[in-house]
């Protein structure tokens, strides 16, 4: 069974079994609710819908299938085609639309596809929201447009060029600063959307591009999640081409992992923390990521006189804390830049930007860049447990075992030790704990999250 719902959307793999996967009548169930359950909430009769969706095999056939549902509860649609995540979320204000749904399944395989849904701002549905959808698409309570009032269709072809205008007129990206150092930068797209937009706006910073995977074809020639595993290309090719610095995006561009000019990984988590280092600079606030990201970030606000918080995992968990705390800047540290001053959404676009701003303000090579940070080294294990063992039980007994210690219980359990953290979540699927940890040398890292499986263990 490859379908997963959730209060953000629904995924799953193409073809097979209605309910099992991601079938064409799953995809037309769940706009049907998304749509309904615009129209039971909005007091207007007229409503537009934007979409865009990623390059992957089945974007094309999802499209059509979407399109036509929302057309057929009477809903207009505006269909930006091949696009991105972050543009999505920057054309539905834009164009004083109801919402959006974005059709991607981000650093998921080409198998998979996905819909995702957004408000009127432009941002991911609450939780509370999403459950309203779930709830819609299982009772199949919709009513749908009879023949005089179906709703319209239209695409439009400039998404992307309003989309980098707006991050060209931020007064934190510095063009004049970026094309006066004649970058170049080698592309790795995987053959997604991102090799579209991202060599628009580095020609609009007087980039030299060199592009590796960048027709959107769909095919992608490595797993499409930006980890140093699957990297190896890129990081030849920037030795090779004696690039400043290498570019990765996944699928939908709203996550940005960068490679120094020795074909070494900058370090996906210090993508944010190298944005929010410039940004800090020269604006004194808040920064936030999520619980599971590096202790680097608070590091870095901390030696610029700002504030760090950590919220839940989950984008919109981190775009309500922003939003609470006034942040100056947030994102995830799975490479996902949030900045506000722009939009509230991971954006691999604007991180580019900002980060070219950074590097050519410094004046220093993206090794140097990242040497000036603090060195931090994350492990990720997991402990699977028989179904008859109360996780919640466990999570509470290691809540206690570490109450002298620094414990959030924000999301699972976070214990803060002087010199490295853990942080334990439990799979909402399966008998399984989720190990995170983060110290000053990998081995310390993994040492700790198997310390911490032998006390869960004892436990028992």
């Amino acid at each position: 069974m490859s379908l997963i719902k959730s209060i953000s959307g629904i995924r799953g793999t193409i073809g097979g079994k209605v309910n099992d996967n991601l079938t064409p009548l799953d995809v037309v169930k769940f706009a049907s609710a998304f749509g309904t359950w615009l129209q039971n909430n909005k007091n207007k009769k007229d409503l537009t819908l934007v979409i865009g969706r990623d390059a992957r095999i089945s974007g094309q056939m999802v499209s059509s299938l979407v399109t036509a549902t929302l057309q057929g509860l009477g809903i207009n649609v505006v269909d930006l085609g091949l696009s991105t995540t972050p543009t999505v979320e920057i054309m539905v204000p834009e164009l004083k639309a109801d919402g959006g749904i974005i059709l991607t399944a981000s650093h998921n395989p080409k198998q998979w596809n996905a819909l995702k849904l957004l408000n009127e701002k432009g941002e991911f549905i609450t939780g509370e929201n999403g459950a309203d959808v779930l709830a819609l698409a299982e009772s199949e309570d919709f009513n749908y447009a009879e023949v005089d009032h179906l709703g319209k269709y239209e695409t439009r072809e400039d998404a992307f060029d309003i989309h980098i205008q707006q991050i060209l007129d931020l007064p934190m990206v510095d063009v004049e600063a970026i094309k006066a150092k004649n970058f170049k930068v080698v592309l790795d797209a995987v053959n997604s959307t991102g090799g579209i937009a991202i060599p628009m706006l580095l020609d609009k910073l007087g980039c030299e591009t060199v592009k590796l995977y960048c027709e959107p074809t769909g095919h992608f020639p490595h797993n499409p999640e930006p980890l140093k595993e699957h990297l190896g290309d890129i990081c030849e090719l920037v030795k090779k081409e004696k690039a400043d610095v290498g570019v990765v995006v996944d699928p939908d561009v709203d996550r940005l992992a960068l490679i120094d000019e020795k074909g070494e990984m900058f370090g996906e988590e210090y993508t944010l923390v190298a944005v929010a280092d410039y940004l800090l600079k020269h604006k004194k606030g808040a920064a936030i990521s999520n619980l599971s990201s590096s202790r680097a970030l608070r590091d870095v606000a901390q030696s610029q006189n700002s504030e760090y918080f950590a919220s839940a995992v989950g984008e919109v968990n981190v775009v309500t804390l922003m939003k609470e705390k006034n942040a100056v800047i947030g994102g995830e540290g799975n490479g996902g830049i949030i900045y506000p001053d722009l939009h509230y959404g991971r954006d691999s676009l604007v991180g580019v930007a900002l980060f070219l701003t950074h590097l050519a303000k410094e004046n220093k090579t993206v090794s140097e860049l990242r040497a000036g940070y603090p060195s931090y080294f994350m492990g990720k294990k997991k402990i699977e447990l028989t179904p008859e063992i109360d996780v919640d039980a466990i999570l509470s007994k290691m809540e206690k075992e570490y109450e002298n210690e620094d414990v959030s219980t924000v999301d699972g359990v976070k214990i803060d030790f002087e010199n490295n953290w853990v942080h334990l979540r439990k799979s909402n699927t399966e008998p399984i704990i989720r190990i995170y940890t983060e110290a000053k040398s990998q081995e310390e890292a993994d040492q700790l999250g198997d310390d911490i499986i032998a006390k869960i263990k004892s436990l028992i």
